[in-house]
């Protein structure tokens, strides 16, 4: 079939140019590296058509991985967006022709900033190659287009070269999964690594806590009250002795236990998995999952009872 043809002919011809990128990247690549990594202010994307739609995704990905950048579209920057650019940021250009007329009108303003100006560029004799500071080589062979016209092969390398500038900033600032999660509190990532049990809890009257010597009855009643699934035991100083869970009331039933003659303390599970508040709700998902059960007490360091997680707190707050 033709389509699968063209499928494949495409991904050959875009792997190509992508491998023959690193062979290409020097001096330029490390330099823009170090400029970006020592400027103060922001990286300013720019780029016309398809090297725009790149840049924006460059510019977003830098952001989220610990280099602040926005992109500026080159056309509106010369009617007055070229406020946002300021002495000490650093300008990436984006251009596969290196000739776009909307970059070459902004060329000179951004040179009276002293702005550091790094090229991104198919070509390297070309008029944005010749006004920059430093110069990213992403020329490619042939276009996947098989007119040889559409950016594709050109615009996976913009986008391959902007992914290695942002890796290795990443990498030379020492970010770690902790921080992207900062810049991403709304993303699976986030709630894994900021949303702590605390944060969660069901915690004061809340809680379905009774006395180790309080009647069967009245930790039933309790529990109902609560309707958490379950009651905490705990002794006059508030310290976590046990748990009772529906699942144990079903299983003294099935065994024919006289439960009126029971207390708290009789039926409890002394000792009970617990979590301290500031643990992040992902550790309190894996110990319900290692441990098969649906809720964890939480208790401080004096092992005074704070607080209880569930699964259905850990579901609202998409954690699980």
């Amino acid at each position: 079939m033709r389509a699968l043809a063209l499928a494949a002919q495409t991904f050959e011809i875009e792997a190509r140019g992508l491998l023959g990128l690193a062979a290409r990247q020097g001096a330029g690549f490390s330099g823009a590296v170090a400029a970006m990594l020592a400027c103060r202010g922001r990286v300013v994307v720019m780029g016309m058509g398809k090297s725009g739609h790149v840049g924006r995704k460059i510019a977003a990905t830098l952001a989220s991985t610990g280099t602040p950048a926005f992109f500026v579209h080159p056309a509106e920057a010369s009617h007055g967006d070229l406020g946002m650019v300021q002495p000490g940021d650093v300008v990436l250009a984006i251009s596969n022709s290196g000739e776009s007329d909307e970059l070459a009108a902004v060329l000179p303003a951004l040179r009276r900033l002293g702005i550091t100006l790094v090229a991104m560029t198919g070509k390297a004799e070309s008029t944005l190659a010749r006004h920059a500071d430093l110069v990213l080589d992403s020329a490619v062979d042939q276009e996947a287009c098989p007119l040889n016209l559409a950016p594709t092969a050109s615009t996976t390398a913009q986008m391959a070269l902007g992914d290695a500038l942002a890796v290795a900033l990443l990498d030379l600032r020492g970010f770690k999964a902790e921080d992207f999660a900062r810049s991403h509190p709304g993303g699976a990532l986030g709630r894994k690594l900021l949303v702590l049990v605390a944060d969660l809890m069901v915690r004061g009257d809340a809680l379905p806590r009774v006395a180790p010597e309080a009647p069967f009855i009245d930790m039933m009643r309790t529990m109902s009250a609560k309707g958490l699934g379950a009651a905490l035991v705990v002794d006059g100083d508030d310290r976590l002795l046990g748990i009772f869970t529906d699942g144990d009331l079903r299983r003294q039933v099935e065994r024919g236990a006289d439960l009126r003659a029971l207390t708290a303390g009789a039926v409890m599970h002394a000792n009970p998995k617990r979590i301290g508040p500031d643990a992040l709700a992902a550790e309190g998902a894996d110990l319900m999952e290692q441990h098969r059960i649906t809720s964890l007490a939480v208790a401080d360091a004096e092992g005074r009872l704070v607080g209880m997680l569930t699964i259905g707190d850990l579901m609202r707050a998409k954690v699980v």
